[in-house]
C-alpha cells in the first residue's frame, strides 16, 4: 500500500496539471489570436458582475458542452461514434504516464522519482500510443454516415500516419546519442555542459531534429497550417457530426495534442526539468559563482522550469497556429514524404558519423 500512494499522488497532481493547462489554452488562444488581431476577445461571460478578463468562458464552454443535445446520425454506427472521441482523449492523455517532469523527490529516507512510470522502453510507448490516436480520427469520421465526415477522418489518418513517421525518425539521433529509450535517461543524459559553459540540450545537439520534430508535432495536433482533417471553410471534419461533450472531447484533445507536443519538446531538445548550471546542492556557475540551496528547493525549481518550458511551447503553438495560413493537401503530403523524410533520415545519417568519429 505505501508503494501505491505515491503513484496514486503522482497521476493526480500530473493529470490535474495538464487538464487545468488543457482548459486554460481554450481561454488563451482566444486572447492570444484577439491580441494578435487587435481585438479584445472573450470578456462576456461574467459571475456577478466579474468578468475577470474572459477567464469563466471556460466555464461557460463546459456548462455549454453538457447541456447540449448528443447527437448521433440516424443511420450511423452509434457505437463507433461514442467510442472514437475516447479512444483520442485517453491516447493523448496516456503518454503523459512516461514523461518525467522532475528529477526525484526526497522525502526522509524515501527517494521518489517524478514521473508516473520510469521504462525502459518508455519512448516506443509513448509512440505507440500516439499512433492509437488515429483510430479515433478515423472511426468518428466512418462512422458518421456523412461523406465529409469520412473525408475528414481519411484526411486525418493519412495526415497523423504520415507525420508520425517524420516524429519518430526524428527521435532517433536524440536516441543514439543518450543511448537509451527512457526518457528518464534522455533528460539526464543532457545534464552536462558544452565546452565547460553551454548545456547540453537537444536543441544544440540536433538542431535539424528539433525543427522536424516540431513541424510534425503540430501537423499532429491537426491545428492550423494543418488542419485539413477539419477544414471548417471547406464543411470537412472528422466530427462535422458531434455535439454535446463528445464534440467537446474531441476539442480538449487538440488542446492536450499541444501540451503532449509541447512536453515531448521540452524532454527532448530543452532538457527536461534541467536548469543550466543547478545541481542537487544549488547553483555552481562556471566563472566560479555558487548559491547552496536545500534538496527540496532545487526539486521545485526543477518543476516549476519543466512546466514553464511547456507552456512557453504551447504559446509557440498558438502563435504559430494564427499566423500562418491552411497547407492544400498535396502539399502537406507531398511537405512529409519529399522534404521531411529525407531530411529526418539525413540527420540520423549525419549523427551516426559524428558519434563514430569524435
Amino acid at each position: 500500500m505505501s508503494e501505491v500512494i505515491p503513484i496514486i499522488i503522482k497521476i493526480l497532481f500530473v493529470f490535474s496539471c495538464f487538464l487545468s493547462l488543457a482548459a486554460f489554452l481554450t481561454w488563451m488562444e482566444r486572447k492570444q489570436s484577439a491580441l494578435m488581431q487587435d481585438r479584445i476577445g472573450a470578456n462576456r461571460a461574467d459571475i456577478l458582475g466579474f468578468r475577470a478578463i474572459g477567464l469563466f468562458h471556460i466555464i461557460a464552454d463546459s456548462l455549454k458542452m453538457f447541456l447540449k443535445e448528443d447527437f448521433v446520425p440516424r443511420r450511423g454506427h452509434k457505437f463507433l461514434h461514442t467510442f472514437a472521441p475516447f479512444i483520442s482523449a485517453f491516447c493523448a492523455m496516456a503518454v503523459f504516464l512516461v514523461i518525467p517532469f522532475g528529477d526525484v523527490l526526497k522525502i526522509g529516507d524515501k527517494v521518489y522519482k517524478l514521473q508516473i512510470a520510469d521504462i525502459n522502453v518508455a519512448l516506443l510507448l509513448l509512440l505507440a500510443f500516439m499512433s492509437y490516436g488515429i483510430y479515433g480520427v478515423f472511426f468518428a469520421g466512418i462512422s458518421s454516415h456523412n461523406k465529409y465526415g469520412l473525408l475528414g477522418g481519411l484526411r486525418g489518418a493519412a495526415q497523423m500516419l504520415s507525420y508520425e513517421v517524420i516524429m519518430g525518425i526524428s527521435l532517433v539521433g536524440m536516441v543514439m546519442i543518450s543511448g537509451s529509450l527512457s526518457l528518464r535517461e534522455i533528460v539526464l543524459s543532457q545534464n552536462k555542459l558544452l565546452f565547460g559553459f553551454l548545456p547540453a540540450w537537444g536543441i544544440f545537439l540536433q538542431p535539424l531534429a528539433f525543427i522536424l520534430f516540431l513541424t510534425a508535432g503540430m501537423a499532429e495536433t491537426k491545428r492550423t497550417p494543418f488542419d485539413l482533417p477539419e477544414g471548417e471553410s471547406e464543411i470537412i471534419g472528422y466530427f462535422i457530426e458531434y455535439s454535446s461533450m463528445k464534440f467537446g472531447l474531441f476539442f480538449l484533445t487538440d488542446f492536450i495534442e499541444v501540451i503532449v507536443v509541447s512536453a515531448l519538446l521540452t524532454v527532448f531538445f530543452f532538457g527536461g526539468w534541467n536548469i543550466p548550471y543547478l545541481t542537487q546542492s544549488g547553483f555552481h556557475f562556471p566563472w566560479g559563482w555558487e548559491i547552496a540551496l536545500s534538496p527540496i528547493v532545487v526539486t521545485i525549481l526543477q518543476v516549476v522550469a519543466f512546466w514553464f518550458k511547456v507552456f512557453f511551447f504551447c504559446w509557440v503553438q498558438l502563435a504559430i497556429r494564427w499566423t500562418l495560413p491552411r497547407f492544400r493537401y498535396d502539399q502537406l503530403m507531398g511537405t512529409t514524404w519529399k522534404m521531411l523524410l529525407p531530411l529526418a533520415i539525413f540527420n540520423v545519417l549525419i549523427t551516426g558519423l559524428f558519434i563514430l568519429i569524435f
